[in-house]
């Protein structure tokens, strides 16, 4: 039953945004760390294929059960990787953005500054939309009102 109240409404896909907006932040924070490595080439995830791959998923499970109900079942590609838990992880391509120093790092740190800012940003709307729902399945659980 747990499993049926989890995998209802937006949960699973602000679950997936949680996860995918944890494990970018880990990958800007690694090339903010190495920007003054030599011959350090970034890496990113789009988040617009993010979006566009969620988006994908949630359209299949409207068609598949004519709701909002199941969960999410999102086909791996070139950037996500689907596991057999449900979860998934990044791939991140080479970033080709920023300005080529002298020591053949790619570097521009407003770009990384401003996406590490809009990542936070991301995540933090999907965990209060997640409390929010949350506060509502203990709310009715509980039957209070």
């Amino acid at each position: 039953m747990l499993n049926d109240v989890l995998s209802t409404g937006a949960l699973p896909a602000l679950e997936a945004t949680m996860r995918f907006a944890g494990q970018r932040n880990r990958l800007l924070t690694h090339n903010i760390a190495n920007l003054s490595t030599p011959n350090f080439q970034q890496k990113d995830v789009s988040p617009q294929d993010f979006q566009q791959w969620l988006s994908k998923a949630v359209n299949e499970r409207r068609d598949r059960n004519g709701g909002t109900h199941g969960n999410l079942e999102m086909k791996s590609d070139r950037q996500f990787v689907q596991r057999k838990d449900g979860s998934f992880t990044i791939k991140p391509l080479t970033s080709n953005g920023g300005v080529l120093a002298h020591d053949r790092n790619n570097r521009d740190v407003e770009k990384l500054m401003q996406d590490l800012a809009e990542n936070l940003a991301a995540y933090q709307v999907a965990t209060d939309l997640m409390r929010s729902q949350m506060g509502i399945l203990r709310t009715a659980i509980t039957e209070r009102a």
